[in-house]
């Protein structure tokens, strides 16, 4: 395993990765110091190398500066495509920019219509926010629901406004 942990226009960020791909991102919300713990003590053994990180880092400072991004090409270390959890990233996955979906909209996407609360809990182990963006995924009825990374449905809120203003911007 090996992390990184790199400054934004919104604070550091954190990301950890194995052979098969990314497997979590930190948003913004910690010091560097306390990220870098926390990678730590999640991943113990893994080391730091920033440069295996280039690309991605460069995607996410561009994100939080205001640039369009496309994190498709982010390879990731999934569940399998015949897996619930597998289809639900993948299906999370693209949603674009600037757009929302229902938990029941990813449910319908899936083939599974009655499993839109399945589909909320998916959401809330997601552990590669932006890159798998469950903050693009909503009540049906436009509420913004929860929020697992830190900072919470502030945080969710923050990121749509921004991919909003995004798409107003340069859409």
């Amino acid at each position: 395993m090996l992390f990184t942990v790199f400054p934004t226009a919104w604070g550091p960020m954190g990301a950890v990765a194995g052979n098969r791909g990314l497997r979590r991102v930190v948003l913004p919300h910690y010091p560097a110091d306390n990220l870098i713990a926390l990678l730590k003590w999640e991943y113990p053994g893994a080391a730091r190398q920033d440069e295996r990180f280039e690309t991605f880092a460069g995607l996410c400072r561009d994100y939080f500066n205001g640039r369009s991004v496309d994190f498709g090409e982010v390879r990731c270390d999934l569940p399998g495509e015949e897996r619930f959890a597998g289809k639900v990233y993948r299906a999370c996955r693209a949603i674009r920019s600037g757009q929302t979906r229902s938990y029941r909209d990813v449910a319908l996407d899936i083939g599974r219509p009655d499993a839109a609360r399945a589909v909320a809990t998916m959401m809330s182990k997601n552990a590669l926010p932006l890159v798998i963006p469950c903050h693009r995924v909503i009540y049906s009825d436009g509420r913004v629901g929860g929020f697992s990374a830190a900072g919470g449905v502030n945080l969710k809120q923050r990121l749509l406004h921004w991919e909003q203003r995004e798409s107003v911007t340069h859409g």
